[in-house]
């Protein structure tokens, strides 16, 4: 007679102080740490205070195991960011955990103190002690998704798919060296602001800043593309806006030399090569369309190819692609700089309802949740609403935007393409110049940028350069 699968995980699982189950075979399993290390961390800052910058580049106060390591880490951190870090000695450190409760007396704390001091062998090499403990969080943490997993999957209340994007999303954040636990001290992360507003300041400060769009005066307004930003790129048909968006591309990979990844939910990935090629070596897209090249342009076109060809982009033309599939393939791209989708009506979502705007506002909400998580700027294409040409001024606001819910909350940067040579052919007088309406900046002012619209290249440029681009 076969054993039932209840008797059979009964006897399987060992049921553990904390409510989950584990083989029995793992009895005597232990989470990961290392108290030498740990020690020899917070002895090398006693020892010598500007050791914690060195360690705060391995660890934070969640990563020492034992409580007492964590506050006297968070204690040291709080010291050296505020007004007493050039009085921060055992002495200081010994009156004010005494005061918060760390130890129960002085004498304790004295002694304790003492000894992390004397055990020692040298502050020189606290990045090593440092690099162990972070070593050993980082296992309890992979420790602490096995273990969760283990439940669900032993309670049978989720789905194979759901536990497989919960997994593989803490796995993620892990490898990210983020902590979404709970709240963070604010002296947790003020080390870090310093030294990320120091590495702005700095000789390199191009990595650290928003990526150059290649459009002077756009870049003046917004920064260029700043990490973790949603940004609107949306206009009525005809008016450029894929064109835009892959000029931002290959601008944006060829300054920051970082890869960026272009969603086309609308055109083929033949049709935006076209495009990139028209622009990249001046030739006419009509002609491109035709293949009635002229010699030297056939040339112009072997040698764009090649640069386009070194350059770290990457394409997809997959239709009906959710945020979440989206993100799995971003997750694998290295150096990865910006995302273009083009554009976001196409999108689909798992939200199942016959409200456009609820389902696009997820979309949206999702989105911005996802440039700040892979901490990249995503540029996200959206169409207007028709009732934009009803109007005298057809100059889009940003109540245009179709199936607007969210949008308008959900994005950092909103701008808008208006050519008006395309509604007033007969008075206007300048049919190639488009605006770039910046209608919402978080990090600035919002105003409108003329750029130079290239019809026959697919090319936008600022008004104050319109040269070919370099290496044609």
């Amino acid at each position: 007679m076969p054993v039932s699968l209840q008797s059979s995980r009964s006897a399987w699982w060992r049921k553990m102080p904390d409510g989950f189950s584990l083989p029995e075979n793992f009895s005597e399993w232990s989470m990961p740490h290392s108290i030498e290390a740990e020690q020899s961390v917070l002895g090398s800052i006693l020892l010598n205070s500007e050791a914690i910058t060195t360690a705060l580049e391995y660890v934070k106060p969640e990563a020492f195991y034992l409580e007492q390591h964590k506050e006297l880490f968070r204690l040291m951190l709080t010291m050296f960011t505020g007004a007493d870090a050039e009085n921060m000695d055992v002495v200081v450190i010994l009156n004010e955990a005494v005061r918060l409760g760390i130890f129960e007396n002085a004498a304790e704390g004295k002694r304790y103190l003492t000894s992390l001091a004397d055990s020692v062998p040298s502050a020189e090499n606290v990045a090593s002690y440092a690099a162990i403990v972070a070593e050993k969080y980082c296992a309890r943490q992979l420790a602490g998704v096995a273990r969760d997993l283990l439940k669900e999957v032993a309670e049978g209340t989720e789905s194979a798919q759901n536990l497989l994007d919960s997994a593989e999303q803490r796995i993620y954040d892990i490898r990210q060296g983020r902590d979404v636990r709970g709240l963070v001290p604010i002296q947790d992360i003020m080390a870090e602001a310093y030294h990320n507003i120091a590495q702005r300041s700095g000789p390199d400060r191009d990595q650290f800043i928003g990526a150059k769009t290649g459009f002077t005066d756009l870049d003046n307004i917004t920064g260029g593309m700043n990490n973790s930003d949603l940004v609107i790129l949306a206009a009525r048909p005809g008016m450029g806006k894929t064109s835009f968006a892959l000029n931002l591309a290959t601008n944006v990979t060829r300054r920051s030399h970082k890869t960026v990844a272009v969603y086309s939910l609308e055109m083929s990935m033949e049709q935006l090569i076209s495009r990139m090629l028209s622009t990249e070596a001046m030739v006419d897209s009509h002609k491109l369309r035709t293949g009635l090249l002229e010699p030297d342009e056939w040339v112009r076109l072997a040698d764009s190819a090649d640069i386009l060809s070194g350059m770290d982009i990457y394409l997809s033309e997959a239709t009906g692609i959710t945020v979440s599939q989206m993100k799995a393939q971003l997750r694998r791209v290295k150096n990865l700089g910006m995302v273009v989708i083009d554009y976001l009506q196409l999108m689909d979502a798992p939200m199942k309802s016959d409200n456009r705007v609820l389902v696009i506002s997820d979309i949206t909400r999702n989105l911005k949740l996802m440039a700040k998580e892979l901490n990249i700027p995503v540029l996200l294409l959206s169409q207007l609403n028709r009732g934009v040409e009803s109007r005298t001024d057809k100059r889009p606001m940003m109540s245009d935007l179709r199936e607007s819910g969210s949008i308008e909350q959900d994005a950092d940067i909103i701008m808008f393409l208006y050519n008006d040579y395309y509604y007033n052919k007969e008075k206007s007088q300048t049919p190639n110049i488009t605006e770039c309406i910046v209608a919402k900046n978080r990090h600035g002012e919002v105003s409108t940028v003329k750029l130079i619209w290239d019809a026959q290249f697919t090319r936008f440029s600022t008004m104050e350069r319109s040269e070919p681009p370099a290496g044609v």
